[in-house]
C-alpha cells in the first residue's frame, strides 16, 4: 500500500495546488506511474481537462493561455531539450514542472535560460520513478530487460543506460520511502553487485544530504538480486487469478487488453482494468486458485442476478427514482460482472485446448519433486502430444534442462532434438543459452531444494503432508531468501554488504529488487509473508514484470546480441 499511497499522494499535491483548468503532460513513462493510481475521473475531479504526452505537445501549435500546464516527466536529457524547445515557444498560461527524480544542476541552468517569457511558476522534484502496481510490487516496465544477461564487454553503453534507469528506480522508491538503506547484492551476479555499488555511492556519497533521513531503530536492507538465480518460475504455468491472467492473456499495467482474444465480438474488445484499488472482488481474489475463483465468479454472478431482478421490478415513482438514483453502481456491478466472467471463460478454454492440466502437473513435478527417468518419459510423451503447444513443449524441456542438467548428458540431448524436430520455430541453442545463462553453476540460492539439509527435510515433508493444490505446489526461491532475511541466516558470503554500512539487527523494512523481472507469483509470495509475518515489511520491485512470453523473448533477443557481439568482440 505505501508505494502506491505515496505516488497518490506526489499527484494529489501536484494538482490541487494548482487552481482552474489544466492539462496534465506526461512521457511515455510517467504516463504509467499516473495511470495506474490515478483514475480519469478522478483526474477530472482535479480539473485536468486534458492529458497529453510531451512528444504530441511538440507537434501542436495550437495556443491555449487558458489553460495551466502540468508537466509531471522524468527528468531525462531528451526529455529537457523537448521542455526547452516548448519554453521557448509557450503555448499554455503557466508551466508547472514536476520531475519524476533527480534534476542535475545544469539541467536547472537549461530550464532558467529558456524561460525567457516567464511563464514557468513552479520547478519541484516528486519521486515517483517507478510503477506501484500493488501494495508491495513495483516495476520499471524496462524494454531492454534482455541487457542483464550480457557480459559488459558486448554492449557496454547500453548496460550502462539499463543499470542508469534501475539506480534511479531505486533511489526514488527510497526517496519516496524517506529510508536509505543499507544495501545487499547476489554475489554470483556481476550485473546485481554494478547496481547495488551505484545505488550506495549515490546514496552515501553523490546525494548523501537528500538520503539523509531521521535514523530509525534498524536500517532498511535492500537487496539486490538476479533473475537468473530462479529460472523456474516464469517458466512455470500459473493457477492462481492474476498470475494466470498474465500468463495467458496478458496484463500491463494493471490493464487487459480483450483484443488480444480475437474469439470476442467487437463491442466486447475493450480494455479493462483489474486494479486492487478499484476492484473489491478482484482484490480478495487476485491470489486464489482457479477452481475457487470459478465458484466465486458463480456466487458474483448470482448477486448481480438478484439486483437486476429488483429493478425489473418498477412499479411506483418511489421505485423508478431508486432506480435512477442506484444505476450508476448497478451499471457498475453489471461491467465489473461481465469482465470477470469475460477473463475466466477465456483461460478456461485456453487451459482445455492447451491442454494445460496435463502439462502443469509434469512441470510441477519437475520444478518440486525429483524422479529423473519418470521425467524423462513424461516430457517426452507430451513432446509427442499434438494438443501441446510449441511455447509449452520448449518450456518443458527448459525446466527439464534446469532440473537435470548433470544427471544424463544423453537423454538430454535426445530432448533437445525431439524439441527441435517438433517445435522448429525456436532458434538452435535456445535451452543451452538458458543453462549458460542460469545452469547449476552460476546460481547462489538453492533452487531444488536438495543442496540444503534443511530444504532437503522441508521438502519431504511438504510431500509427506500432501499439497493443498498440486498445479501450486511450487514457491519461488524468493521466499527462501525472505525467510533467510526473517531469521537473520543470510549469508554475508553470498549475498555481501556494500561498503562499511552493515546490518545491526534484523531489518524491520526489506526492498528486494530483482535485475532482469519479477512475476506475479513472487508478488503473491511477498503478499503472503507481509500478512503471516507483522514484524518485517517486505516490497518487492523488478526491472520488468514477466510472464513466460516475455522471459523467453528476453532469452532469445539476448542470445542474439551475444552471438553477433561474440563476433564483434
Amino acid at each position: 500500500m505505501v508505494l502506491v499511497t505515496s505516488v497518490r499522494d506526489y499527484i494529489n499535491r501536484m494538482l490541487q495546488d494548482i487552481s482552474g483548468m489544466k492539462v496534465l503532460i506526461l512521457d511515455s513513462e510517467t504516463v504509467s506511474n499516473v495511470s495506474i493510481v490515478y483514475s480519469q475521473s478522478e483526474l477530472l475531479q482535479k480539473e485536468v481537462f486534458l492529458v497529453e504526452m510531451i512528444d504530441s505537445i511538440a507537434v501542436s501549435k495550437e495556443s491555449m493561455s487558458h489553460l495551466k500546464a502540468v508537466y509531471f516527466i522524468r527528468p531525462s536529457s531528451e526529455n529537457i531539450q523537448k521542455l526547452r524547445y516548448q519554453l521557448a515557444n509557450p503555448r499554455f498560461g503557466e508551466y508547472h514542472l514536476f520531475f519524476s527524480n533527480l534534476l542535475k544542476d545544469t539541467q536547472i541552468h537549461i530550464l532558467a535560460d529558456s524561460d525567457e517569457q516567464e511563464v514557468v511558476q513552479q520547478v519541484q522534484e516528486y519521486y515517483a520513478d517507478f510503477v506501484a502496481g500493488d501494495p508491495y510490487h513495483f516495476t520499471l516496465n524496462m524494454a531492454s530487460n534482455h541487457l542483464y544477461m550480457l557480459p559488459a564487454v558486448v554492449d557496454p553503453s547500453g548496460l550502462q543506460r539499463y543499470s542508469d534507469r534501475v539506480v534511479d528506480g531505486i533511489a526514488a522508491v527510497f526517496l519516496a520511502l524517506k529510508r536509505r538503506p543499507v544495501i545487499r547484492y547476489q554475489r554470483t551476479s556481476d550485473t546485481a553487485k554494478r547496481i547495488a555499488h551505484e545505488t550506495a555511492k549515490l546514496m552515501y556519497q553523490h546525494e548523501s544530504g537528500l538520503f539523509d533521513f531521521r535514523r530509525t531503530e534498524s536500517s532498511p536492507l535492500l537487496l539486490v538480486i538476479d533473475r537468473r538465480d530462479d529460472p523456474v518460475t516464469p517458466l512455470l504455468n500459473q493457477w492462481t487469478y492474476q498470475a494466470m491472467v498474465h500468463e495467458l492473456i496478458g496484463l500491463q499495467d494493471n490493464k487487459v487488453d480483450l483484443k488480444a482474444i480475437g474469439s470476442l465480438p467487437k463491442d466486447q474488445q475493450v480494455e479493462v482494468v483489474l486494479s486492487s484499488e478499484q476492484d473489491a472482488f478482484f482484490k480478495s481474489n487476485m491470489y486464489e486458485n482457479f477452481g475457487d475463483i470459478g465458484m466465486n465468479i458463480k456466487r458474483m454472478v448470482d448477486d448481480f442476478q438478484q439486483v437486476a431482478k429488483s429493478n425489473q421490478n418498477i412499479q411506483t415513482v418511489e421505485d423508478m427514482a431508486r432506480f435512477v438514483d442506484n444505476y450508476p453502481e448497478y451499471k457498475k456491478m453489471q461491467g465489473n460482472v461481465s469482465k470477470h466472467v469475460t477473463l475466466v471463460t477465456e483461460m478456461s478454454k485456453l487451459v482445455e485446448a492447451r491442454k494445460l492440466m496435463l502439462v502443469s502437473q509434469t512441470e510441477q513435478d519437475l520444478a518440486c519433486n525429483g524422479g529423473q527417468g519418470a521425467a524423462y518419459e513424461a516430457v517426452t510423451d507430451l513432446l509427442n502430444n499434438e494438443s501441446v503447444s510449441d511455447i509449452d513443449r520448449l518450456r518443458l524441456v527448459m525446466l527439464y534442462a534446469l532440473r537435470y542438467e548433470k544427471e544424463n548428458p544423453v537423454q538430454l540431448m535426445q530432448l533437445f532434438n525431439k524439441l527441435a524436430s517438433r517445435s522448429p520455430k525456436y532458434k538452435p541453442g535456445l535451452v543451452q543459452f538458458l543453462l549458460k545463462q542460469a545452469g547449476v553453476e552460476k546460481r547462489t540460492g538453492d533452487l531444488f531444494g536438495n543442496r540444503d539439509l534443511l530444504n532437503i527435510a522441508r521438502n519431504m515433508a511438504r510431500g509427506l503432508k500432501g499439497v493443498e493444490n498440486v498445479y501450486t505446489q511450487h514457491q519461488p526461491l524468493l521466499f527462501q531468501t525472505m525467510e533467510s532475511i526473517t531469521r537473520g541466516r543470510l549469508r554475508d558470503v553470498d549475498y555481501p554488504f556494500v561498503g562499511d554500512h552493515f546490518q545491526q539487527g534484523r531489518p524491520q523494512e526489506v526492498v528486494i529488487f530483482m535485475v532482469g523481472g519479477t512475476t506475479y507469483e513472487e508478488s503473491r509470495s511477498v503478499a503472503l509473508q507481509n500478512a503471516t509475518n507483522a514484524g518485517i515489511r517486505f516490497i518487492l520491485g523488478g526491472t520488468a514484470v514477466l510472464n513466460s512470453k516475455r522471459f523467453l523473448k528476453d532469452l532469445e533477443e539476448a542470445q542474439r546480441v551475444s552471438r553477433s557481439g561474440s563476433h564483434m568482440v
